[in-house]
């Protein structure tokens, strides 16, 4: 495949490793697997610190990539892939958890700050920019005194880990909307 015939990043944020499988931080990693059922995505393979796929959504040929540089560094990938690929950033759309969205509401966002969230601080860093399409997942704000990091790193099971699956399930629908 030609480094060029890539018309789209789609990018989930997440953390690599079976710990953080099931937690909210990694809803993007959940949403790009989703896309990659929906889209026949059967070859992975490992590309500057990601994984990546390629498939056609909506007619357009389109990059699922999770990046496998932990979140805080997903910068680094993503730029990468991006110059390789020759895209601006305006093609890269990325899937991440909002602590400020109320659980299960999908939002999309083109520009803006990163509200302390670390992946995108990555990659506003990496990119020179903050011109990038954004779905941003709701999980809500921790219960309590929480800290936030234990929040979205807390591994989920029965009702809310479905809950998380809808909400990655309806973030795979909003790409493939945004790409119609």
């Amino acid at each position: 495949m030609p480094m060029n015939d890539i018309e789209y990043l789609i990018v989930g944020l997440g953390n690599p490793g079976d710990e953080y499988e099931n937690t909210r931080h990694n809803v993007g990693f959940l949403t790009i697997d989703a896309l990659g059922k929906r889209h026949a995505a059967n070859y992975w393979k490992s590309e500057a610190g990601a994984l990546t796929c390629p498939v056609t959504i909506a007619e357009k040929r389109v990059l699922l990539v999770k990046p496998h540089t932990f979140m805080n560094l997903s910068g680094v990938s993503v730029a990468r892939l991006a110059r390789d690929h020759q895209l601006e950033p305006d093609r890269i759309i990325i899937i991440h958890d909002d602590l400020d969205i109320e659980e299960g509401v999908l939002r999309h966002k083109t520009e803006g700050g990163h509200a302390g969230h670390n992946g995108l601080r990555s990659l506003h860093a990496k990119l020179g920019t903050d011109r990038y399409q954004r779905i941003r997942c709701g999980i809500g704000r921790p219960p309590g005194r929480m800290e936030a990091s234990d929040y979205v790193l807390q591994p989920l099971r029965g009702e809310r880990l479905e809950d998380l699956h809808i909400t990655a399930a309806h973030a795979a629908d909003m790409v493939e909307e945004l790409l119609s």
